[in-house]
């Protein structure tokens, strides 16, 4: 399982000691400076730690990813938000057949102590946005608490986590809270089995959220029209590939498929609108 963190000591001292017996544990520290690292290893002592080079949860989840030896990844925040008791369901729905267990706050027997009525309103309306533009019935786009197989991680083509951060300071697409979207979107276009696990999201023990919902929530909607946009080039370049005669070449066939995806990016880039759209890593 991979835990991204930020100044979550007092967290972690109460949440690892609940943890059922699991493969490995690894931690993706931020940059904390309230000694998460050692409350870590005081809890757990069989704890992997990793340094993530970049900010944001995204970059943490995939430095996490890149450590990973198990063949389950299970996201889990470091916060006390997630149950460590659920686990053991997300597990068993990869089991039962699932390529990806999606944890969920609104399927029945789900709920949340935490999420606020601006969240879920949020919240709600991206999940319409998503399965309108992906043809899916989920319930709950913006939930961290996930479980996939391991061998699925190239599925999501990442950003590079070991990139140095850019000069401007600028965000990396994909480092931020939009991760879980934007996993979200990998998947469903990939078309891998997708089962989704009721969840319930506890309050927050110590601390407080680096979630921000404006800009963090803009983050994800660019992250939606992107991820439309690339879901759509690919399917167009695989159908235009059916359709070519047999003389065609692999690497014609590549060069079409990488500047249709060009194209995606650049139209969500574009939907920037020279906002600085800035967050820091919550576990």
């Amino acid at each position: 399982m991979v835990v991204p963190a930020l100044n979550e000591a007092l967290n972690l001292a109460a949440v690892l000691p609940l943890l059922p017996p699991v493969h490995e544990v690894i931690l993706v520290d931020g940059g904390s400076v309230d000694g998460t690292v050692q409350a870590a290893r005081r809890a757990l002592p069989s704890i992997v730690t990793v340094l993530q080079g970049r900010r944001g949860k995204g970059n943490a989840l995939a430095a996490g990813f890149a450590r990973v030896t198990g063949d389950v990844v299970v996201m889990f925040d470091a916060d006390g938000s997630a149950d460590p008791a659920e686990i053991t369901r997300f597990v068993e729905a990869l089991t039962a057949g699932a390529d990806f267990a999606k944890g969920s706050r609104y399927a029945a027997g789900g709920g949340s102590a935490d999420i606020t009525p601006v969240r879920s309103g949020g919240n709600r309306a991206l999940n319409a946005l998503f399965n309108l533009g992906f043809r899916t019935r989920y319930t709950d786009l913006c939930y961290g608490y996930n479980a996939f197989w391991a061998d699925l991680i190239p599925l999501l083509d990442l950003p590079d986590h070991t990139t140095p951060p850019a000069a401007n300071g600028r965000m990396v697409w994909g480092d931020g809270f939009e991760i879980e979207t934007l996993i979200n979107c990998r998947f469903a276009a990939a078309g891998v089995r997708i089962t989704e696990v009721a969840s319930v999201e506890n309050a927050r023990l110590f601390g407080e959220s680096n979630l921000h919902a404006v800009t963090d929530g803009l983050r994800v909607l660019k992250t939606l029209v992107t991820e439309w946009g690339r879901a759509f080039f690919r399917r167009r370049a695989l159908r235009q590939a059916a359709r070519l005669p047999v003389v065609v070449t692999e690497p014609d066939l590549d060069l079409d498929i990488d500047l249709d995806l060009d194209l995606a990016l650049d139209f969500g880039r574009g939907l920037d609108l020279d906002l600085d759209l800035e967050t820091t890593v919550a576990a």
